[in-house]
């Protein structure tokens, strides 16, 4: 995985586009400067104030967008050097993580918020590790 900092994560401001009937909101296109690789697309819900940590892919890069509700997404490399980003309807980014970043989320909306991962790789459980919630020292 080599070293990866936290500045290697990117975000970048999203487009939502005022239609009658309903909104559109972009996520990502293929001509993107964060588009290398279609892997797969999929949704996670999460309920409020539950947490989902912790993870860290070993050659999957997340594109992370949050189309409803809000989400706070904590990553870290060493367990003393944390960052925190909030995104979700009303502050629409892409959040892009590359491989080697420890992660995890909390819903943070009064109702259930989706998340969006536009990942480079498919799913393979052999390419990710874990970690209990309650062996990193973060205070959600």
């Amino acid at each position: 995985m080599g070293d990866v900092g936290l500045d290697s994560i990117l975000i970048h401001d999203l487009k939502i586009i005022p239609t009658s009937g309903g909104n559109v909101m972009h996520v990502m296109k293929s001509s993107d400067d964060v588009f290398h690789e279609f892997g797969e697309a999929y949704f996670s819900w999460i309920e409020p104030g539950r947490v989902k940590a912790w993870k860290r892919h070993k050659i999957m890069t997340m594109n992370l967008a949050v189309p409803v509700g809000s989400v706070k997404f904590v990553f870290f490399t060493s367990p003393v050097n944390f960052r925190e980003v909030i995104i979700g309807e009303n502050f629409y980014k892409l959040i892009t993580v590359p491989p080697g970043i420890w992660y995890g989320f909390s819903g943070h909306s009064r109702n259930s918020s989706l998340i969006l991962n536009l990942a480079d790789t498919m799913h393979n459980p052999d390419e990710v590790e874990r970690k209990d919630c309650a062996t990193v020292d973060f205070k959600w």
